[in-house]
């Protein structure tokens, strides 16, 4: 009976973690199009899904420790061992860790796209507030020395 439940928890995991790789993987086509009603709009999608894998993995540790097996891999393995549905136990939950593993590299490409956006902005801002100096060129092609640093706007 504690195989069945988690067997479909494992599977209804699978889907949400397909969902949630289908959203991330739109949330890197709006940061790059830099459309933010849309990364709201992914975002308030991604949150329940995240909240419902959480949800689902305390209850396989729950089940798992209910049953006195440890709430890891090798807990699962011992459960299958025992178990008529121990293949599918096994292979579904390889599936959905190697789903969830294709979610985390797509959230750290899109992590990344989110810092190279903010040093961008900064520098930018940087320029404008006259904090830095842009690399200017003088008519000889030579890095021009700007003494006295002042922003775009009294340029």
């Amino acid at each position: 009976m504690h195989d069945i439940t988690l067997l479909q928890l494992l599977s209804d995991d699978i889907d949400t973690s397909q969902q949630l790789l289908m959203l991330i993987q739109d949330e890197f086509k709006a940061l790059g199009e830099r459309d933010l009603p849309q990364l709201e709009h992914l975002l308030s999608r991604k949150l329940p899904l995240l909240s419902l894998l959480e949800q689902h993995g305390r209850q396989r540790s729950e089940l798992l420790q209910s049953l006195h097996l440890s709430a890891d891999q090798q807990g699962l393995e011992q459960l299958a061992a025992d178990s008529q549905h121990g293949d599918q136990l096994l292979s579904r939950s390889a599936q959905l860790s190697a789903q969830l593993e294709q979610c985390r590299t797509a959230n750290l490409l899109n992590g990344r796209v989110i810092r190279s956006n903010q040093s961008a902005t900064s520098s930018v801002l940087g320029i404008l507030r006259g904090a830095e100096t842009p690399n200017l060129y003088d008519s000889r092609g030579s890095t021009a020395r700007i003494a006295q640093q002042r922003p775009l706007s009294q340029a």
